[in-house]
């Protein structure tokens, strides 16, 4: 098993208000690639919200294979956002890829 750190961008499509990013936040605490070496050297955030709704999730998954691990943060991050109380149409998510590869475990 290897872990990765995976990307996964998205829309608000009506934005997002503080308790909303909160409970995301707890939701994708799991996931938080500053647990992972590159997540940490890179200081990435688990949640990056930009001015125009745009949003990029990046999320630690340790599985088997890139394809594996691209479809459970894919996975992971919807069940995050309904958490959150966003469905499909108010945060579309676009393609996961793998952002790096984390060599120590």
């Amino acid at each position: 098993m290897t872990t990765y750190v995976i990307t996964v961008p998205g829309t608000f499509t009506d934005g997002i208000d503080d308790g909303a990013r909160a409970e995301l936040a707890r939701a994708l605490r799991p996931a938080d690639p500053h647990r992972t070496q590159m997540g940490s050297q890179e200081d990435l955030d688990v949640l990056t919200v930009n001015d125009d709704g745009t949003f990029t999730l990046r999320l630690t998954v340790v599985a088997d294979s890139g394809p594996r691990a691209e479809t459970d943060a894919r996975l992971l991050a919807d069940s995050a956002l309904r958490a959150a109380g966003f469905d499909e149409g108010s945060a579309p998510l676009g393609p996961p890829a793998i952002t790096g590869i984390d060599s120590e475990l």
